[in-house]
Order: structure tokens, then sequence, then C-alpha cells
């Protein structure tokens, strides 16, 4: 469960591990198209199918699977600190039914704002926009980028927004407010909106940063992020280990720490 991202590394790891999608293994696609609350019911209806494992592509996607079972195993793909998050009991051993890769927002979220102070010098006021209808991704984003933020003697106005309406009210307040720049936080929906907001972030002439590649694809000025195939390809591993026996349990969360810059 996830979005249509680099599905190419998953397959990868996949094949590293002896398995061949339409020789000897398939794969169920279940795609909840931004829409959070679709997520229990995909995890329901993946267990009915008797899914011998649970790939779950986001932390909203991993906690609904967690919530729908706790025998059958579920490799993740987040952002998000997954103890913090309530995935598993520790990184080195995670317990329960649970594993798989996790990259380091923190890290990544204080390089953000360097790159936008690079690109600005004389930034002082950063707004950031983050989902309120994701708390798993955003209260710990926040906090990441908060604490960056005070280091770097930079002032934050925090936006939310979980509507494309949301995402023109938001911009409307930060053209308001003479914001210097934008910091446009995680998650499946703002990747999902992602030609709004560049091309807002366009019309205002305002330097905005992203988390993922997509948004500069589609004219975003930068962005800097986890390499998701790297991590795709992790989960991939680890379910390949799954299906010849690994337990969960025995599978250290993986910290991908490569990350890629697009400008």
């Amino acid at each position: 469960m996830g979005s249509r991202g680099p599905l190419r590394g998953f397959r990868q790891g996949l094949k590293g591990m002896g398995y061949v999608e339409g020789e000897n293994v398939a794969i169920e696609y279940r795609w909840a198209e931004n829409q959070t609350d679709r997520l229990p019911a995909l995890a329901a209806d993946l267990l009915r199918r008797r899914v011998l494992v649970i790939a779950a592509m986001s932390t909203q996607a991993a906690l609904a699977a967690k919530t729908a079972t706790a025998t059958v195993p579920i490799v993740f793909n987040v952002g998000g600190d997954p103890v913090r998050n309530g995935l598993v009991a520790s990184l080195a051993r995670p317990g329960g039914n649970l594993t798989g890769a996790n990259f380091l927002t923190a890290e990544l979220a204080a390089k953000r704002l360097e790159l936008l102070r690079a690109l600005v010098p004389t930034v002082t006021r950063v707004a950031t926009l983050f989902n309120p209808a994701t708390p798993e991704i955003t209260e710990s984003s926040l906090q990441d980028v908060d604490s960056a933020a005070r280091a770097m003697n930079l002032q934050i106005l925090v936006l939310n927004a979980s509507t494309s309406s949301g995402v023109n009210e938001a911009f409307d307040t930060i053209v308001r407010d003479r914001t210097d720049a934008l910091f446009v936080g995680p998650g499946p929906f703002f990747n999902g909106r992602r030609v709004q907001l560049a091309q807002l972030a366009a019309r205002h002439a305002l330097p905005a940063i992203y988390s993922q590649r997509e948004h500069v694809e589609v004219g975003g000025l930068i962005s800097y992020g986890a390499n998701s195939a790297a991590a795709w390809q992790q989960v991939g591993l680890y379910v390949g280990k799954i299906l010849r026996g690994a337990k969960p349990a025995d599978l250290p969360v993986v910290q991908v720490l490569e990350v890629r810059t697009g400008d």
C-alpha cells in the first residue's frame, strides 16, 4: 500500500532474494490515492486475500496495517521515527510483526533550511506547510524543523493545509505576511498537490524547497530528500527475506542515509 513511486527499486530488492513478479511471486497492489481514510479498508482487503507479507509505503499505511494484524509480517518505508510513531519497539530490535526502512528526517529538515538560506542569504522568516490530517508525520517533522530553525536563528510561520483550497489559503497568508521562503513538509498529500504548489510558488516568486524530486520535475525550485528508490529496494529485500522464512522481529530497521537533490 502506498504511492505509485519507483516500484523498480522494490522489484529489484525482491529479485535480489530470488523473487520475480509473475514468475514465482504475485503482488497485490492497493492505492489509497492520497485518501488516508481508505487505508484501513485496503489493509483488511489484503488480509482477506491471505497475503504472506504487507509492504506499507508510508507511516499511515504502516499504522493501518499494524492495527489490522498482529501476525502477518509488515515491511514499511517511512520518513518519521518508527519508534516515536509506535511502529516498532526499537530500531535494532523491532519486536512484533513490523520492520523496514527509515530515513533521517531531522537531519534532512536542517539541510533543507540550510539550502534555503544558501538560495536566499537574506532569509529570516520561513513559512512551513504541513498537513494536519497526518499527525504521525506532521508532529515529528514540525519538531525537527523548529529545532533546526532555532539553531539557525530563523523565524518559522507554521501553516496547515489538507485540501486544495487550504493550499491556496496558505499562499494567501504567505503573500500577506511577506514571508521570505517556503518549506513544504513531507507526505503523500503534498506530493499529490505538487503541480499546484509549484505553480503558486512561481506565481508569487517564492523560493520553496520540497522533500521529493517529483516536485522539481513539475517546476518546483529545489528538493532535498532521501533516495526513495534505495529505500524501496530495502523493502523489497526484506520482503524477500521474510518469504524465505525470516521474522520481522529479527530484521533491524535500516536507516537510509543516501539523499538526493533536485534543482
